[in-house]
């Protein structure tokens, strides 16, 4: 009746991202980081990351990242650790074994059994919401680039 019916559970798939810019793990960056290419964080950094208002740049978290502060960008990418909220125009990805404690704003979102998330989670779907998502970002970047 109860057959041992074996389920294999389907996780996100690797993603094609190049990163032109690393944090290793051993370096701890403690202020606002702008980056204007895509990023991969090992290490630590404490204060917020943000991407140029207009490119295309990914910000991806390693297993053993962390960020304690808000991120900006296109791409997000958390295998570690997020200490802040996160404000996406295209998509987010918490893969297995991420951690993200604040709100998640998105375009879209892919998470993998294991992901965890103390927050909640905001589509920025132009079907769901009269304001396009880069739009939201926009008005975001003034309000980080005022202060």
């Amino acid at each position: 009746m109860f057959g041992n019916k074996s389920k294999s559970i389907k996780t996100l798939g690797q993603t094609i991202e190049s990163f032109q810019t690393m944090v290793g793990e051993a370096t701890e960056i403690h202020g606002r980081l702008v980056a204007s290419e895509s990023l991969r964080i090992d290490g630590k950094i404490i204060g917020n990351v943000e991407t140029s208002q207009d490119g295309v740049v990914s910000i991806a978290v390693g297993k053993n990242g962390l960020v304690q502060g808000d991120i900006y960008a296109y791409r997000v990418i958390i295998a570690g650790r997020v200490e802040g909220n996160v404000y996406c125009t295209e998509r987010v990805e918490l893969h297995n074994g991420s951690v993200v404690h604040g709100d998640v704003t998105y375009g879209q979102i892919g998470i993998e059994p294991g992901a965890r998330l103390n927050g909640l989670m905001i589509s920025r779907s132009k079907d769901l919401d009269t304001q396009d998502s880069s739009q939201v970002f926009k008005k975001n970047w003034e309000k980080i680039t005022s202060t």
